[in-house]
């Protein structure tokens, strides 16, 4: 190989022909043209120097541009297109030369784990995002990391028929060691505080609120955010609902530093 970089990539054959070279492109020229710059616009895949100047279909002699500036390219030799623009046509040269390191990296690793995986009997397949990324575009499969997990590899067709909330699971944390709260010029305004619990309930943990009587009447599920005086805040689905007694509150779970929530798809 030329340079720790793909070279003939593109002359895989079959449907994904050009779609992965376009990806590892797209990744390393930022997902903008490198002539003008332009961002969240249609990219497509241009020969530095022109083919019908030479040029060849190795990914060092690939670029990226938007349509009007590839067809004001054309076959032009690069130094002419971007004359006067002697910046430019510098930062072209040198990103073409220079490899994907990150890519590299992530390849290197997934070789390691791959064997590793194997090595304790395991059946392990493997897929890369640009045939993910096709699969969900060639079936018209929604954005979504659930679903993506389906779209990897030759058989998708578990995502047919999907028509049921997902778990989403977001990680929140356990709370903040910071015991004093600043105010906008790093003052002291409020301090937490020192006991996590109050009641033997702690901020973030899920509860049942049944409210008997009073305005505030009725049932509340949602995290809290427990205070000294015993009265806690409720952030329900509807919004957050402030000042519950403790005494209505039951445990639902206790607070493992993630949110569980179901997800229409």
């Amino acid at each position: 190989m030329q340079n720790p970089e793909i070279s003939g990539i593109e002359y895989q054959h079959g449907e994904l022909s050009g779609y992965e070279v376009k990806e590892y492109l797209l990744e390393k020229w930022g997902h903008k043209c490198a002539y003008c710059g332009a961002k969240d616009v249609p990219l497509e895949v241009e020969h530095i120097v022109p083919k019908a100047r030479g040029g060849s279909n190795r990914v060092s002699n690939l670029t990226i541009s938007c349509h009007k500036c590839n067809q004001d390219k054309g076959d032009k030799p690069v130094e002419d297109f971007l004359q006067g623009k002697e910046g430019i046509l510098e930062k072209i040269r040198k990103q073409a030369k220079a490899p994907l390191k990150d890519a590299a990296a992530m390849n290197a690793t997934r070789s390691i784990l791959l064997y590793e995986l194997e090595k304790l009997g395991c059946r392990v397949y493997t897929g890369i995002g640009a045939r993910t990324k096709f699969n969900r575009k060639l079936f018209g499969v929604p954005k979504e990391h659930c679903l993506d997990a389906l779209c990897i590899g030759d058989n998708i067709t578990a995502v047919f028929g999907i028509n049921k909330p997902v778990l989403e699971i977001n990680c929140k944390g356990r709370g903040l060691h910071q015991r004093m709260l600043p105010d906008s010029y790093g003052f002291p305004r409020a301090h937490r505080m020192k006991q996590k619990r109050v009641h033997g309930f702690a901020t973030g943990d899920m509860v049942l609120a049944n409210v008997i009587k009073g305005k505030k009447k009725g049932n509340y599920v949602g995290r809290i955010a427990v205070r000294q005086t015993g009265y806690f805040d409720i952030q329900t689905k509807q919004g957050k609902v402030c000042g519950i007694s403790w005494k209505y509150c039951h445990l639902i779970s206790r607070n493992d530093g993630y949110e569980y929530v179901y997800k229409e798809i």
